[in-house]
């Protein structure tokens, strides 16, 4: 692995470490503040944050667990659900709905209860398109879902939020950018690409965000984190770009076979494609 050059001056924050390098440390919980602020767009929303084990287990030991990229709570005790996605997964939109039942059930105590919940929010970064069925889906990078009344076309209820950022559909150049949310797309679509931090992305906490993706600054340990990171995502990336080639038929077994020649682990394919792990065993 060390044999393998990044030439690149920044992370790729799409990478699982680049993403957790600027986001989920507690050194950097301020990147994550700002860009939560601006993705979900709440006035007041969240001023501090408290980062909670990633890993969720279920009521028993046979129930399955999940593991965020991301989770934590702000200083209303509502819960924050961060995921980085890179490749399609055929039941993406169920598995954002399972991961957020883990912080509704987890509000239950034992003994009496009034069923009273604290806000959860599932932000999904992902590196593909989720919407395009509808006039004008192409054009809408951040989508928005909330519960609904089907007939008045009001909110149900502000304690479910799931909030997807489609990077693919965001085309902006650097002389284009205008506000801070258009910056912070840029940044995640075109970070490993910079050479130099751009004079259009200045302030406290993009001097920050630069500072801490320089690839120089990384220890050798993390070097060698980044490395495999690096490789799992080209991996991943080389993987879909065959399935599309060859059609969407066989799409998914196209996805497990290019990466399993590229040496991916197990883990990293099932979250890719939803698929059991006696299934890949099988194709393997």
């Amino acid at each position: 692995m060390k044999d393998f050059i990044i030439d690149s001056r920044y992370l790729n924050p799409l990478t699982d470490f680049g993403f957790h390098r600027l986001f989920g440390t507690e050194s950097c919980k301020e990147l994550l503040i700002d860009f939560l602020n601006e993705i979900i767009k709440e006035e007041g929303l969240i001023t501090d944050v408290q980062y909670l084990p990633p890993e969720q287990l279920g009521d028993v030991e046979t129930d399955r667990r999940a593991i965020f990229d991301i989770f934590c709570t702000n200083e209303k005790e509502e819960y924050f659900i961060v995921e980085m996605q890179k490749a399609k997964q055929p039941y993406f939109r169920d598995r954002s709905l399972f991961y957020a039942s883990f912080p509704i059930r987890k509000q239950a105590p034992q003994g009496v209860w009034g069923f009273q919940l604290k806000a959860v929010y599932l932000v999904a970064v992902l590196d593909f398109v989720l919407f395009d069925d509808l006039e004008g889906d192409k054009d809408q990078v951040i989508e928005s879902v909330h519960l609904v009344r089907e007939r008045t076309k009001t909110l149900f209820s502000k304690k479910l939020n799931f909030v997807f950022v489609e990077l693919p559909k965001f085309r902006k150049t650097e002389e284009e950018l205008k506000t801070n949310t258009d910056k912070w797309l840029y940044i995640l679509k075109n970070l490993s690409r910079l050479s130099e931090h751009p004079r259009s992305l200045q302030g406290k906490i993009f001097e920050k965000l630069f500072q801490m993706a320089e690839i120089k600054r990384l220890t050798g340990k993390d070097m060698e984190a980044y490395r495999k990171s690096v490789l799992e995502y080209q991996g991943v990336r080389d993987a879909v770009d065959l399935a599309r080639e060859e059609g969407r038929e066989e799409e998914k077994v196209s996805i497990i076979q290019k990466c399993l020649q590229n040496n991916l682990p197990i883990e990293v394919i099932i979250n890719i494609t939803g698929i059991s792990k006696e299934q890949i065993m099988e194709l393997r």
